[in-house]
């Protein structure tokens, strides 16, 4: 069997993972990623193996029907965000296939509550300042009694919230599933995007949907208090970026701290770059030594069992 692996975390620590697929005489392809394979580099190999974990390449139905067409039998998305995978396709072509949910919920609040703080006291400013010869101390923002509009309440946003009211924070969550019932208190609910006039902060911990795409568009950035600063751990394409530079122009957004963009990785002419206040991620919310382990073992269990191997 050959088992293809295209997730960037698992690849950068595949010897950790090679005796497992050695054991069971399991092949694994593992081509040179930065973020993604283009459809047309997995219509290429993907038909050649048996399995694939999936980072977050473009899983369409023209590349399950290339693999399907060849050998693959099975597939896991390493992580838990699923925008980019058609599963109704894989299960139209008999593909097997799961994610690997409840995987880094810690992790990825850990760096939301890092990217708020460090936007609230500006220590990525002094850093900058510091090396070129400068002394700056800017004024910062005091976090308790603030008010954070956390947008999504899964594992991630739960996590983010028991961090934000830790330090002392308002919280006022936005989820279908909170509208319906009752979170424990003091999360305040509300349905996008009410309240969010109130908003020091605006956290973005949700998945991609239709329903969420550009959700952070003009409209709703025209609506913030001005001066608010934005965070997002999700992806990009839950905000309008070319909206979201105009608000940064304007002073409407005083800073945002991103981990994902609508194109990545960020292309060298974006006018993201222009902002010093801004913090720029890389997609690697997720990318600790102990979370890559527990997925990327969580993801060969799932696939293994796919395939039928013990």
């Amino acid at each position: 069997m050959k088992v293809l692996v295209t997730c960037p975390p698992m690849l950068r620590n595949l010897d950790e993972f090679r005796p497992v697929f050695e054991q069971r005489a399991i092949e694994v392809a593992a081509p040179r990623v930065v973020q993604t394979l283009t459809e047309p580099e997995l219509i290429e190999l993907l038909p050649g193996c048996d399995g694939w974990i999936i980072g977050d390449d473009p899983a369409t139905r023209a590349v399950f029907a290339a693999g399907k067409a060849g050998n693959l039998k099975a597939a896991v998305k390493w992580g838990v965000g699923v925008d980019n995978v058609d599963f109704e396709a894989a299960g139209e072509l008999g593909i097997p296939i799961a994610n690997t949910p409840g995987m880094f919920g810690k992790e990825v609040a850990d760096l939301a509550v890092g990217y708020v703080i460090a936007l609230a006291r500006e220590f990525v400013a002094i850093d900058r300042g510091v090396r070129g010869g400068g002394w700056p101390k800017p004024t910062g923002m005091s976090l308790a009694g603030r008010t954070v509009a956390l947008v999504g309440y899964g594992d991630i946003g739960r996590n983010t919230a028991r961090r934000l009211l830790a330090a002392e924070m308002r919280v006022v969550a936005y989820d279908p599933v909170l509208e319906a019932g009752h979170p424990p208190p003091p999360i305040e609910v509300a349905v996008w995007p009410d309240r969010v006039e109130e908003a020091d902060f605006i956290v973005l911990t949700c998945a991609l949907t239709p329903e969420t795409r550009h959700m952070l568009d003009a409209t709703t950035l025209s609506r913030l208090r001005p001066g608010v600063r934005v965070v997002n751990v999700a992806r990009g394409a839950l905000i309008d970026e070319s909206a979201l530079v105009r608000a940064l122009e304007s002073g409407q957004v005083s800073a945002a701290a991103l981990d994902v963009f609508e194109d990545e990785p960020l292309p060298g002419d974006s006018p993201m770059r222009r902002f010093d206040r801004c913090i720029l991620g890389s997609h690697n919310g997720s990318n600790t030594v102990d979370a890559v382990r527990r997925a990327s073992e969580r993801a060969i269990d799932l696939l293994f069992g796919f395939l039928g191997v013990s």
